[in-house]
């Protein structure tokens, strides 16, 4: 089997509400999917999403390979781009390109991926996790009510931009989740997607933890700041999560040696070999490892697999447009179905029908910092 060539479409994502995060917002709900479509000789595809503008350049080192050699077609990628590096936009590629090829190995093998990579079922348990922070009360309620009824026991909210808000809204997820699932103690998270200095995050957390129990504070500060995370997971009792945002093992390393995380976290869009890799180092240094991002769910195949896998996030509970996943979530955990390679069948129709179109990246949105993000001197009200 060879590869021959690739194919890029996009869909997209109806969230059904607003989300974002303390850098923005996405006020319609509505975002974009980006997909690469992996072609080979044998009449296999692989599907590979997340975003991928850097294909030109990243591509020509698989291309006309077996994309069984997944680890080793990492590296020739990786190899492809050393000298200006892989950061960003390229490791992004990297990622999309590698999750496809591993599609493609388990599909030749006839087997769910996460059969392929050695798990002994396709499970993992999961957490809610709305990106919320623009989710009126009322709403947030009905959201993390619907979570709930898939027997979910755990939620991550996002803020960091008020801590009486951050209180009312955790506490009412907790209620609302202990409400469904009666003698069960729900665990609480909140990502504050890197808003805070090192001081800030100390007295918002420490305020939250006057009378709420956190399971985990999320990106407090910058995501290469080892000497700023390690002072936040001294300076309060919940554990400090990061990762997400990290693109290479070379960016954990400075962070694990400082003490400077208790939750090793990896992006969806990064790929499969990129989580295997994080997941090894973590379990090197007795870590969890936790994969973000979960639309469609790709990284749960390879939480399967591990030894340290703690819990994944789970973003929604409706799929992107044209894409049908072979995978429920019940009993507070993601189930994986039998299909080969990432359960994921693409409906090349329905998504040319769909008119719709949505970025992350607009000037108000999540994935753009505000100039006085780390900079703010008093608590500011929610969008």
């Amino acid at each position: 089997m060879r590869i021959t060539g690739y194919r890029t479409l996009a869909t997209v994502h109806h969230w059904g509400r607003p989300v974002g995060d303390a850098n923005g917002v996405i006020a319609e709900g509505v975002t974009e999917v980006p997909l690469v479509l992996v072609e080979t000789d044998v009449g296999l595809t692989g599907v590979g999403i997340g975003p991928h503008p850097e294909l030109e350049r990243v591509f020509p080192a698989i291309d006309g390979e077996d994309p069984r050699a997944t680890t080793a077609l990492y590296d020739r990628m990786l190899d492809r781009v050393f000298k200006t590096g892989h950061a960003g936009a390229v490791f992004g590629t990297i990622g999309a390109l590698d999750t496809a090829l591993w599609d493609l190995k388990a599909k030749a093998a006839g087997e769910p991926l996460w059969r392929c990579l050695g798990a002994r079922r396709g499970e993992v348990r999961a957490y809610a996790s709305g990106l919320d922070i623009a989710v009126p009360a009322e709403e947030l309620a009905t959201l993390y009510g619907r979570f709930a009824e898939r027997g979910l026991t755990a939620a991550k909210l996002k803020g960091g931009l008020d801590v009486a808000r951050d209180r009312e809204r955790l506490e009412l997820v907790r209620d609302v989740l202990a409400e469904a699932h009666p003698g069960v103690r729900p665990a609480l998270m909140l990502d504050a997607n890197e808003a805070w200095t090192r001081k800030q995050a100390v007295r918002h957390v420490a305020e939250l933890e006057r009378t709420l129990d956190l399971t985990w504070i999320e990106e407090p500060v910058r995501r290469w700041d080892a000497a700023g995370l390690a002072a936040v997971t001294s300076g309060v009792r919940t554990s400090v999560a990061t990762g997400e945002n990290l693109t290479g093992l070379e960016q954990y390393r400075g962070l694990l040696a400082a003490g400077a995380v208790d939750i090793v976290q990896a992006g969806a869009v990064w790929g499969i070999t990129h989580f295997l890799r994080v997941a090894v180092l973590a379990h090197a240094h007795d870590l969890p490892v936790s994969p973000v991002g979960s639309t469609p769910m790709t990284l749960a195949h390879a939480a399967a697999a591990v030894p340290n896998h703690l819990v994944c996030e789970l973003q929604d509970l409706a799929h992107p447009v044209g894409l049908d996943v072979d995978v429920r979530v019940e009993g507070g955990r993601i189930l994986l179905g039998e299909r080969p390679g990432i359960g994921v069948e693409v409906d090349e129709a329905a998504i040319a029908a769909h008119q719709a179109t949505g970025n992350w990246h607009v000037p108000a949105g999540p994935h753009v910092r505000p100039a006085d993000a780390g900079r703010r001197l008093v608590a500011e009200p929610g969008p």
